[in-house]
């Protein structure tokens, strides 16, 4: 009797397993668009929800952009040669990672947007003076990407570049730019709440890609809003100033340089909520910084366009009309 419904068996569980098998492959084809879905949703809206919601958010953006999308679209392409067909799985696996690769352009510069912080609503805001006596160009500066490519990233959604010309002319010496060695003064009366100093002037003219210490030689300020301001590309050996001291407006506290992750002299400000000691690039909320007592906008746009062949710059150029402070208290 057993031998008699072993076979019988035996055949019902070999049809039973053919649709069950079927179903299963069906449930699996969809996992990497459901996973690709999954990180992406929560992600964009941490990204538009504002606050430090909106950096965490951006960050998972393009991690996924350069770790998920790329593997995934490896897998697609697998699958594809070896099936012979885009069934549906497939086609939103394609959609969902190229959406996910997008954000992982932005870092390199490529078809960046604009931060989502609101320049209305994003508060404090601070409103200092220029950080130098000289004429300056506002190479990268405003509320646009399209004038400030700083405006894509959350920690220096306002920040400005600013150069004393000549500049932009591609040279590798040091010396052929207008801002190097120029003073750097303090754009308000603050706390000192970090300077470094030691790290070397990259050679100009190119991207030096120093992403180990992007900021170079650097003075950061507590302001009495409890928000901090950075003074970054300081030249080696210049910086008069120590963590605690008290510095007046307008009062020397380096010189205009070419370190960290540059490509040549120039003066960068920014405005953060967190406190910028220890903390990593690009992982604070940027807020508002406007400038007073000069012969411009309170937030002086930059630009640069290209004209038969060759780059010309089109951003402000400002000078301080305020009263000269002395570069150092006797």
């Amino acid at each position: 009797m057993a031998n008699d419904n072993f076979p019988h068996n035996r055949n019902e569980d070999l049809t039973l397993n053919g649709p069950r098998m079927s179903r299963f492959r069906a449930v699996v084809r969809w996992v990497l668009p459901v996973l690709l879905a999954a990180v992406l949703a929560p992600a964009w809206m941490l990204y538009l929800s504002g606050g430090f919601a909106a950096v965490i958010g951006w960050v998972a953006l393009i991690t996924a952009g350069q770790l998920l999308a790329p593997l995934s679209l490896v897998v697609l392409l697998v699958h594809t040669i070896r099936r012979r067909r885009f069934s549906r799985p497939m086609q939103a696996t394609f959609a969902l990672a190229a959406l996910a690769f997008w954000p992982g352009l932005w870092s390199v510069g490529i078809f960046p947007i604009t931060f989502p912080f609101d320049l209305a609503s994003s508060n404090p805001s601070a409103t200092v003076r220029l950080p130098s006596n000289e004429v300056l160009r506002v190479a990268w500066g405003g509320d646009r990407v399209s004038t400030n490519y700083h405006a894509a990233v959350p920690d220096q959604r306002w920040a400005y570049d600013l150069l004393v010309e000549p500049a932009m002319h591609g040279s590798e010496r040091l010396e052929d730019y207008g801002c190097y060695g120029t003073p750097v003064v303090a754009p308000v009366s603050a706390r000192v709440r970090h300077a470094s100093d030691g790290a070397p002037d990259e050679i100009p003219g190119k991207a030096s890609m120093n992403l180990k210490n992007p900021i170079g030689n650097t003075v950061m300020l507590e302001l009495d809003t409890g928000t901090y301001l950075v003074i970054a590309h300081l030249k080696p050996g210049s910086v008069l100033v120590k963590a605690g001291e008290e510095v007046s407006e307008g009062q020397q506290i380096g010189e205009c340089g070419n370190s960290g992750n540059t490509s040549e002299p120039h003066i960068h400000i920014h405005h953060q909520r967190q406190d910028p000691k220890g903390r990593p690039l690009n992982f604070s909320e940027g807020l508002p910084l406007f400038f007073r007592d000069h012969d411009g906008d309170p937030m002086p746009e930059g630009g640069l366009e290209e004209r038969d062949g060759t780059f010309v710059m089109t951003g402000a150029v400002v000078r301080h009309i305020g009263t000269a402070v002395r570069s150092r208290p006797e």
